[in-house]
């Protein structure tokens, strides 16, 4: 059997397993088969991107939450991503929220989480970094510790110790999963904590802030002030949300934490081109949130995204996910009369 076609039917047994350990067995599997898959094909042009200083083969990313402590950036390449963001990595390690933490919503093809920040701390993760071989895009994304008196000077601590050996780094002061963590969305906080990191970074290394679905008209006007003046690259537009749709059939729906997959795909979607308005091309803005096809990714880049991400589709559908989505999103580009991506790049904001 083809390498690809084990690894999906590897997907589709670790979905009986209960949700956290299934990802754990997968990082597991995906670190031990690592050097017997094979490099990813090269893409077609037309899905090239120029983002931040950087070129990615293709616009499909994986998302921060997989990959938390920077274990497999290298294996996931190779299934096709253009990028892979690893994280969201604190200063010093935590155990996170306790168990059961992570919830699939099938019916609704979703999942929530309240995972809070699980990691083995920034040293460890640097260390994996810093020994990678330097080929493709490996973002970074970084937090605070649950229980640290400064958040601010935390992101500092790994920013600092992290940067130079990512091509970028998130900030993420989105997650709903450590209390008070959204607040530093607020004006006056994430002027202090944007301010301090463009300070801090000695050279171009690209800064993104990935921000909340669940904004208001002001909250975002806000923000979006903000990002402009504090000069960084991008915009991660979305994390998970709180909100709980009507829609939603699964009884694990009632579960607290965020909510990821499908149900965030019309939500994440009007934020992204709402900042699109505010922003116009002067910030990348990276479309994430329920992305599960290439008309989802089609749609995020209307909306005004240079890059998508995807998580929670990865875990139902398996890796050969993001090959078809580079399929199907070739094919509606040359439908639209669109020569690449930069092309369509907000035509629908």
């Amino acid at each position: 059997m083809p390498i690809d076609k084990l690894v999906d039917s590897g997907a589709r047994l670790l979905r009986l397993l209960p949700a956290e350990t299934a990802h754990r067995a997968t990082v597991r599997l995906a670190r031990s088969f690592a050097p017997l898959l094979p490099a990813a094909a090269p893409d077609d042009s037309q899905l090239a991107v120029q983002a931040f200083g950087l070129s990615f083969p293709n616009p499909i990313g994986l998302a921060a939450g997989f990959d938390k402590d920077a274990e497999v950036p290298d294996a996931m390449l190779k299934f096709g991503f253009g990028f892979v963001e690893c994280g969201t990595v604190t200063p010093r390690p935590q155990a996170g929220n306790p168990k059961p933490r992570l919830f699939r919503l099938p019916e609704d093809g979703a999942v929530v989480n309240r995972m809070g920040f699980n990691n083995g701390g920034m040293d460890a993760a640097a260390v994996r970094l810093a020994t990678r071989p330097r080929r493709g895009i490996v973002g970074i994304n970084i937090g605070a510790n649950k229980d640290s008196a400064d958040r601010i000077a935390d992101y500092a601590l790994g920013f600092a110790r992290l940067a130079a050996l990512a091509d970028y780094v998130t900030v993420n002061v989105s997650s709903p999963n450590t209390p008070g963590l959204r607040g530093l969305q607020n004006k006056d906080e994430l002027e202090r904590l944007l301010g301090t990191l463009a300070q801090a970074r000695r050279d171009a290394k690209p800064i993104l802030l990935k921000i909340a679905p669940d904004l208001d008209e002001n909250a975002m006007d806000d923000i979006a002030a903000v990002v402009a003046r504090a000069g960084i690259e991008g915009l991660i537009v979305s994390n998970t949300t709180v909100a709980r749709p009507a829609s939603l059939k699964s009884a694990n729906a009632k579960e607290q934490g965020g909510l990821s997959g499908a149900p965030l795909m019309a939500p994440s979607t009007e934020v992204l081109r709402a900042m699109r308005v505010r922003l116009g091309a002067r910030v990348v803005l990276v479309g994430a949130g329920g992305v599960a096809s290439g008309a989802d990714a089609y749609e995020k880049i209307r909306a005004g995204a240079s890059l998508v991400q995807l998580y929670t589709a990865l875990a139902y559908q398996g890796p050969g996910l993001v090959d078809r989505i580079k399929r199907e999103l070739h094919m509606l580009l040359v439908r639209g009369g669109y020569a690449r991506v930069a092309d369509a790049v907000g035509s629908a904001a």
